[in-house]
């Protein structure tokens, strides 16, 4: 089986706990084929400061050579997309050659929702958060333009101050069936992110519901991530997440060259 992790980040990044070849030997001991070094630049300067890319294009360079026979590594970055940044972050996806970039919201309205968590689900109904979080995700689709593939799009309820942080997508199918539309329409893709399965929700981003609706939607560019930031997380949930995309009717997996996708057979 082909098995590719498109979402690792490195100790290039400010949550990252391991050098990159440290994951990238992860990697390989895993037995995975492919990865995509994913490192965070998001724009709140209060909270992520950004990699110092050239330091960091020049170890990636090393190691992809270092290990080519045994692994294929991607350029990648996840870019925390806010529509407030959205010049910021066009700017910033424009400078570099990256072949993959997953776009994410960690904040809304500026508010991010880890540092900010109290500021921003205090006094706020979880209905009344939830939406909130997708309606400001289909304004970064259509204001911020260079990234691949949405990450962990539901991911919001991992953030929740309530009794019940689960996410139904029954409870907001208008707004995510808009954010579906138009990652489709602009010819974009989505992630599943295997990390809920550390962060108490067991279970991956998004939620089968979603990812079924996708498909039917007529969404076809997906990619699978650990969004590890050590190296015993690498891979972490991989399979599972290959069986998801089974059972919701996908039979291709996603990789990138060049910002462009390009299909591999689940079961190649």
């Amino acid at each position: 089986m082909f098995l590719a992790d498109y979402h690792i980040h490195t100790s290039f990044s400010i949550d990252g706990e391991a050098p990159m070849e440290d994951m990238l030997l992860s990697a390989i001991n895993k037995g995975l084929k492919e990865v995509a070094f994913t490192d965070h630049v998001d724009f709140d300067a209060k909270y992520y400061p950004q990699p110092d890319y050239d330091s960091y294009i020049p170890v990636f360079n090393t190691l992809k050579e270092k290990y080519k026979s045994k692994i294929n590594v991607v350029f990648g970055v996840e870019v925390g997309l806010e529509n407030t940044w959205a010049d910021k972050i066009n700017d910033f996806t424009s400078r570099y050659p990256f072949d993959f970039i997953i776009g994410s919201s960690h904040a809304v309205l500026t508010k991010d929702l880890y540092f900010d968590q109290k500021e921003y689900f205090d006094k706020k109904a979880k209905k009344e958060a939830y939406s909130t979080y997708f309606r400001e995700l289909y304004k970064n689709i259509h204001s911020c333009h260079d990234f691949n593939v949405y990450g962990h799009m539901d991911f919001v309820s991992r953030y929740g101050m309530y009794d019940d942080n689960s996410l139904e997508y029954k409870d907001y199918a208008d707004i995510i069936d808009q954010c579906l539309k138009a990652i489709i329409n602009k010819g974009k893709g989505i992630e599943i992110n295997t990390s809920g399965f550390r962060y108490g929700i067991n279970n991956a981003y998004p939620s089968m519901d979603i990812l079924k609706r996708y498909k039917q939607l007529g969404g076809e560019i997906i990619t699978v991530g650990s969004d590890s930031h050590r190296t015993a997380d690498v891979a972490d949930h991989i399979e599972y997440a290959y069986d998801m995309m089974k059972e919701a009717g996908f039979k291709y997996v996603s990789v990138f060259r060049k910002q462009k996708a390009e299909f591999v057979n689940i079961d190649k």
